[in-house]
């Protein structure tokens, strides 16, 4: 019996300028907003993996434990990952994604897109069903954008995801005292 293509949903919290991370790669204190990553851990708990890029993770106390696809260049197709027996390593160039799904073997329930700006951007053409954009007051000048072409001379997060093909279907408070909502956006294919 084949394995249906699974929910596709991302998260990310950027700042004003779009970013998700520092220019170094690392999460910056003003992203790390505790309303924020409440929802984000919640909502991690309850799809059945999630996939990321080779330099990025959700973090948590959960996180070795979540089955998981991991992005990299490094390897031919489809590997099982050495260091994580929750995981495999997916070569995207070389193996379509839902091999990748298939072998990592979570059945049918959702799948968490959590970083970086290649895999956001990649899931863009896969398709998402949803994508949740918090987003901090703070600033993350010259960062790593949320997908390529964001920042201070090009598109919003909003533009790009208008772009392929997603509407905006609300907005809730995640944390009055940091001032952060996260807006929801849902596929209109």
């Amino acid at each position: 019996m084949a394995t249906r293509r699974p929910r596709i949903e991302g998260f990310a919290i950027v700042s004003r300028e779009g970013m998700i991370a520092a220019s170094d790669g690392s999460f910056p204190e003003v992203l790390k907003i505790p309303g924020d990553q409440k929802f984000y851990q919640d909502s991690l708990d309850r799809v059945a993996a999630v996939v990321n890029g080779r330099h990025s993770a959700e973090g948590g106390p959960k996180e070795a434990a979540r089955k998981r696809i991991v992005l990299t260049r490094r390897v031919e197709r489809i590997v099982p990952d050495p260091r994580n027996a929750n995981a495999v390593l997916w070569n995207p160039a070389t193996a379509p994604f839902e091999e990748a799904w298939m072998k990592l073997g979570a059945g049918d329930g959702t799948l968490a897109v959590v970083g970086g700006t290649d895999v956001f951007f990649l899931f863009l053409s896969i398709g998402y069903d949803t994508f949740y954009l918090s987003r901090a007051p703070g600033s993350v000048p010259r960062g790593r954008p949320v997908f390529p072409g964001i920042g201070p001379h090009g598109a919003t997060p909003e533009e790009v995801l208008q772009k392929h093909g997603m509407v905006l279907k609300g907005r809730r408070m995640l944390d009055e005292a940091a001032g952060v909502e996260v807006e929801e956006w849902v596929s209109n294919r």
